[in-house]
């Protein structure tokens, strides 16, 4: 029944793995519009498709496709989403989304440090601490220099570890997707409006969509993507040895996907059909995300990691939201007010828990797949930052364990 491969689909049959991905998203868009699963988002839906279909062989754990859509499909997301960004508009949410991120770096520290200090990792338990860090402050970037950082050299650790952050981000990002839908955890926080306004286009309402308006975006999209390869290529010539530009790549994807959105956004607004493809190409995303969740091997070879995350993410959540809940009730008693500037919205906070914990490129994709196209920006922003702060993070909590 099953391809050499070890599943039904074969690693190597890119068109049959690609077409796989999409037809989990549209599982995912069909779900969601039935009445057992509007609990859940589309996202959700993905991710626990994908996760299924390639843990009973219906799909490969991993395939070139999967790395297509990384490495091509991802950073076209960002300007998709973006192209209708008026940074005028949105630089209120960036700041308390912020404040969400700091709050998310503090908890993946300190559930690094307490998930050690209960468990025993062996003698690279610093090492390890440190990687789990970085790759929960910043993503896949961070892990893999702090790896390289580190000169850890074990390879079925980092296979097992790899196997534990895959399974645990995807389990991580369909918990934070499902929270909004608790009105008693809503009502803890700021309720407050991310939508893009009233009157305004969305992800979810674009309309008179043409051929024409498809093609605008998605030239738009792909040029500033070359735009910002050529200048990191640029700048990485020009500084030789220096510094490595290449980390603030999606640095200058937002930049130059928000300056035209902020300087003309009547004709930014004529790119209709945009957003809606960056949706579906985020859920794509997230069903090859998800796909490199193996359970059988996380659950055979990696049990102790499994509960070295758990325990991190968890301290990881009750920093994030607890410490939200509190600065909102402080900021609520202070001003009178519970949508005053400094009170968080749940959503804030799980848009800069998402960028820490999974990058740059998985928030902005949460924000529309959750109808908050105002937190798209944001949740770029912060995710960049993760990735400038997540590797000096994860070797100083390495450098203190080890210590």
């Amino acid at each position: 029944m099953f391809s050499d491969g070890g599943s039904l689909v074969s690693a190597d049959q890119h068109f049959a793995v690609l077409g796989a991905l999409f037809a989990i998203a549209l599982f995912g868009f069909w779900a969601e519009r039935k009445s057992w699963g509007k609990l859940i988002t589309g996202a959700v839906w993905a991710i626990l498709g994908s996760i299924l279909a390639s843990n009973i062989g219906l799909i490969p754990k991993d395939a070139p496709a999967y790395s297509f859509v990384f490495r091509y499909l991802v950073p076209v997301l960002i300007p998709l989403f973006l192209m209708h960004a008026d940074v005028r508009r949105i630089l209120g949410e960036s700041g308390r989304v912020g404040i969400g991120f700091l709050l998310a770096c503090i908890g993946t520290a300190v559930g690094a440090v307490v998930a050690a200090s209960l468990l025993d990792l062996g003698a690279k338990e610093g090492d390890l601490a440190g990687i789990f860090t970085a790759t929960y402050t910043g993503g896949s970037v961070n892990y893999a220099a702090v790896i390289q950082s580190t000169g850890f050299d074990d390879a079925n650790i980092i296979s097992a570890a790899t196997a534990v952050d895959n399974l645990m981000s995807a389990v991580f990002l369909a918990c934070l997707a499902l929270m909004p839908a608790s009105v008693w955890l809503m009502e803890k926080f700021a309720q407050r409006d991310h939508s893009e306004g009233e009157g305004e286009q969305t992800s979810t309402t674009e309309q008179n969509v043409t051929g024409y308006s498809v093609a605008a975006a998605l030239t738009f999209a792909l040029v500033v993507v070359a735009l910002s390869d050529a200048v990191v290529a640029g700048l990485n010539h020009a500084v030789a040895g220096d510094f490595d530009f290449n980390g603030l790549r999606y640095v200058f994807i937002t930049l130059f996907a928000v300056i035209p959105a902020t300087l003309a956004p009547v004709q930014m607004q004529k790119m209709q059909g945009g957003q809606s493809i960056g949706l579906v190409l985020a859920f794509v995303f997230f069903a090859a995300i998800a796909a490199g969740a193996d359970v059988a091997k996380l659950l055979g070879t990696a049990p102790i990691l499994l509960a070295f995350v758990v325990i991190l993410l968890f301290i990881h959540g009750l920093v994030v939201f607890a410490g939200g809940a509190l600065i909102t009730a402080i900021a609520t008693k202070v001003t009178g007010n519970k949508e005053s500037g400094l009170a968080l919205s749940l959503p804030e906070l799980i848009i800069a828990s998402n960028a820490a914990v999974l990058g740059a490129t998985t928030a902005p994709a949460l924000a529309m797949a959750r109808g908050w196209p105002a937190l798209v920006t944001p949740g770029v922003l912060v995710g960049v930052a993760g990735y400038i702060v997540g590797t000096p993070l994860g070797l100083a909590i390495a450098t203190l364990m080890a210590g």
